[in-house]
């Protein structure tokens, strides 16, 4: 009985946490990016806005890989002591919360922020060309939305193939950046 009524309150601390994690994330990225944008010229625009996607694309690929590796090859590898298999398995085992974190926080808040970005390319395009056209509007969000959903659909193939190279290079990073288990 004590499992049962466990399980829900982990669940909603989850969420909690998530959304904490999500607030904290979205106004630090926001800020940056602000900051970075606030007397760029196109080029550095552009490049920040590239980053943001490939952030989504990367962490989506991590999310993915996550939920479909295998655990053995890591039981194997943390048997043999090699580093980064502990954190491969904390990964698969919280795969939930992980591609959680991946895909929908980093994801989604690199989704907006990219379209806050593109918004600022937008109005400074208008505003060199002297125009108010919307085909200017269409034409980046078309661009970024294809360029993001492409690049997913590539990391997803990536990820799907290559999901235990995937996981442990992200255990290795995790490692080095000591977060995660040891």
């Amino acid at each position: 009985m004590k499992k049962e009524e466990a399980k829900p309150r982990s669940y909603w601390h989850w969420v909690v946490r998530i959304f904490l994690m999500s607030v904290l994330l979205s106004a630090l990225l926001s800020f940056a990016s602000g900051v970075v944008l606030e007397d760029a010229g196109y080029v550095l625009a552009v490049a920040v806005l590239v980053a943001f996607v490939l952030l989504g694309i990367v962490f989506d690929v991590i999310g993915v890989a996550v939920t479909a590796a295998d655990a053995k090859p890591f039981h194997s590898m943390a048997s043999h002591r090699e580093k980064g298999a502990k954190e491969a398995l904390y990964l698969i085992k919280n795969a939930e919360k992980v591609s959680s974190f991946c895909n929908d926080v980093v994801g989604d808040i690199c989704g907006i922020v990219s379209g806050s970005t593109a918004a600022v390319i937008v109005l400074r395009l208008q505003s060199s060309f002297h125009t108010k056209t919307i085909l200017i509007s269409i034409a980046v969000t078309a661009l970024i939305s294809g360029l993001t959903i492409g690049g997913k659909a590539i990391g997803k193939r990536l990820a799907l193939n290559h999901s235990t190279d995937v996981v442990y290079r992200t255990a290795k990073m995790m490692r080095l950046l000591r977060i995660g288990k040891k």
